[in-house]
């Protein structure tokens, strides 16, 4: 069973910096990619961020140059850095494990195996 719990999130001042963490198994982190996905109030849950399990990286326009995931495979994580944080960010950001060790394979939400959640709030 593929479990993940995030972890860091928080209150935030606009341009600020935060690190989620996404602990799993070390299973886990070889076979499935690792999907990052964020639902802010009244709107859709959105894909942002992707690492596959060969460590290649993807990141939607909107995140990308402000934020950053790596895998630190001692301690079955996969981070997800988050710098010049704007009030548009604020969400609860979900880490969630493929079906597939590659990212972009067109799943449905349903497909993928969820964390909790935490919350991220950007704001003065």
């Amino acid at each position: 069973q593929v479990q993940l719990v995030e972890s860091g999130g928080g209150l935030v001042q606009p341009g600020g910096s935060l690190t989620l963490a996404c602990a799993t198994s070390e299973s886990t982190l070889k076979s499935y990619a690792i999907g990052w996905f964020r639902q802010a109030p009244g709107k859709e849950r959105e894909s942002f961020s992707c690492i596959s399990t060969d460590g290649t990286t993807h990141y939607m326009d909107s995140v990308k140059g402000r934020f950053f995931v790596s895998t630190e495979k001692l301690k079955s994580t996969v981070y997800l850095q988050m710098n010049n944080l704007e009030p548009e960010d604020t969400a609860v950001y979900y880490c969630a494990a493929s079906l597939y060790p590659e990212c972009g394979m067109g799943l449905d939400f349903d497909s993928w195996s969820w964390g909790q959640g935490t919350q991220v709030t950007v704001s003065s």
